[in-house]
């Protein structure tokens, strides 16, 4: 076998899948890239990926990523599963722990929008699982190895229940 296939096989079918969706990735992002990309985007988008891979490792199987309908603004970071509980996942990325934290940015706005769209996105389940927001903060600080953590249960859905008959 060759150097490259014996890295390919040592790395295991859950690094091999990680490996060639980041690849697929970031051809795609090359193929549809403006000339400039803004820097808080960039790291956004690396932080997203890192969170879908964590979320991956820990057992999560993710069904959408940037989620988004028609006639609504906003979007969904990552939409999966966490066994029998279907999860709408924010992604907050950082580069530095000097302000609010990464989590704190989910504030009453952040959360109603993700109450309508999880709205949307269940409505079109039949039977309705269970669900619940999570957050994950991700930190990429220069020098230091990146900070992920996941916040389960991060708020309520009571909001999206209010009004509603039982």
């Amino acid at each position: 076998m060759g150097g490259f296939a014996l890295h390919f096989a040592a790395m295991g079918s859950g690094r091999i899948v990680e490996w060639l969706t980041r690849v697929l990735d970031a051809v795609a992002d090359f193929l549809r890239r403006p000339a400039v990309v803004a820097q808080h985007l960039a790291t956004g988008r690396r932080g997203e990926r890192m969170a879908y891979y964590h979320l991956r490792r820990m057992g999560y199987v993710m069904v959408a990523r940037n989620w988004r309908t028609r006639g609504r603004r906003g979007e969904v970071d990552l939409v999966g599963w966490d066994g029998p509980i279907l999860c709408f996942i924010e992604v907050k990325t950082r580069t530095s722990h000097a302000v609010a934290t990464a989590e704190a940015a989910v504030d009453s706005d952040k959360q109603r929008e993700l109450r309508a769209m999880a709205g949307v996105f269940l409505r079109r389940r039949s039977p309705r699982p269970q669900f619940r927001f999570d957050v994950v903060s991700v930190y990429l600080i220069p020098g230091a190895e990146p900070e992920i953590e996941v916040f389960k249960d991060a708020f309520d859905r009571r909001s999206m229940l209010a009004g509603r008959r039982p």
